[in-house]
């Protein structure tokens, strides 16, 4: 069936006791459908209008409870995934603030003042980041950035005072909050051994850690839990042969078969027993895109790849 000018909204991914991800797309009524990505889905689509477009703002009424505003003027993205206007009511934003004394509406704060976990995740090149998690966002926050591996390191009472662990793991471990996608798709092209990966992760937790078990103050506690990784990105996580897909996926036609997914890169076949490539879906965010029954041409190099 083809479906016809989608916003693509990115890969999500739900229910940590039987991981299910899928690609989420909005149509011209503003309302949404999930394409699934399990391993064996055949994903054809082609981008109906080119550049990249505002998928509007969200008003957060509590810890579950938000409702999305499609953008009014279907504007061009011009800050990352908004308008300007969009940009500035999307309760969202003001998140990164609210630790530091900013000011919050209602709802937001009564998401922020919900139960959040302190992570340290690792990522296919070696790369290590600190972040956090809502209670209610706890798994599907990791499945969603495509860690390798990852540990829960501490439980804070509210969101401030899990920023503010953030901020100190950052400043004296060294660790930094935020990772590329575009280097967590390269370092997929050419992964790093699971247990090495596991390993540094292990070590750089235990270093977090031992900074918080000194740092002194209330509202949280000090864990050690790992993180479970959806079995759908053993394929993506593990040490075969790959590349990187050769097609730019902000133009044109495209058509592969998803073998595994980490986050929202996946490692897919372009035609039966044939190599697999790495594809950053999260390079659809914000694209207008058609489904159907579309295909990626085939690389004349592909004698060349092996």
């Amino acid at each position: 069936m083809i479906h016809a000018n989608e916003l693509v909204h990115g890969v999500f991914w739900d229910q940590p006791e039987n991981p299910r991800a899928a690609l989420r797309v909005q149509d011209a009524a503003g309302g949404f459908r999930d394409v699934e990505l399990d391993a064996g889905t055949r994903l054809g689509f082609r981008i109906s209008v080119p550049g990249k477009h505002c998928l509007g703002h969200h008003r957060v009424h509590g810890p579950a409870e938000r409702d999305h505003i499609p953008c009014p003027r279907n504007a061009h993205a011009e800050r990352g995934n908004q308008c300007g206007p969009c940009f500035a009511a999307d309760d969202s934003r003001l998140i990164h603030d609210f630790h530091r004394g900013g000011r919050v509406p209602p709802g937001l704060r009564a998401y922020l003042m919900q139960p959040h976990w302190l992570y340290v995740a690792s990522f296919a090149h070696g790369a290590t980041k600190v972040g956090t998690a809502s209670a209610l966002r706890k798994w599907h926050r990791l499945a969603e950035q495509g860690a390798v591996a990852a540990r829960y390191i501490a439980r804070a009472d509210d969101g401030r005072i899990v920023r503010l662990l953030e901020d100190l793991v950052t400043r004296d471990a060294g660790l930094p909050q935020q990772i590329r996608s575009a280097a967590k798709a390269a370092g997929l092209a050419d992964p790093r051994p699971a247990a090495e990966i596991d390993a540094r992760n292990a070590e750089e937790a235990q270093r977090a850690r031992a900074l918080l078990s000194v740092a002194g103050g209330d509202g949280y506690e000090v864990v050690d839990e790992p993180w479970t990784r959806p079995a759908l990105a053993d394929l993506a996580c593990g040490h075969s042969p790959r590349h990187p897909y050769p097609h730019p996926l902000a133009a044109d036609a495209h058509g592969f078969t998803i073998r595994s997914l980490s986050g929202g890169i996946a490692l897919a076949g372009l035609m039966d027993n044939g190599p697999e490539f790495v594809v950053n879906l999260g390079d659809l965010k914000g694209r207008l895109l058609e489904t159907g029954e579309h295909h990626s041409d085939v690389p004349a190099v592909q004698e060349s790849l092996f």
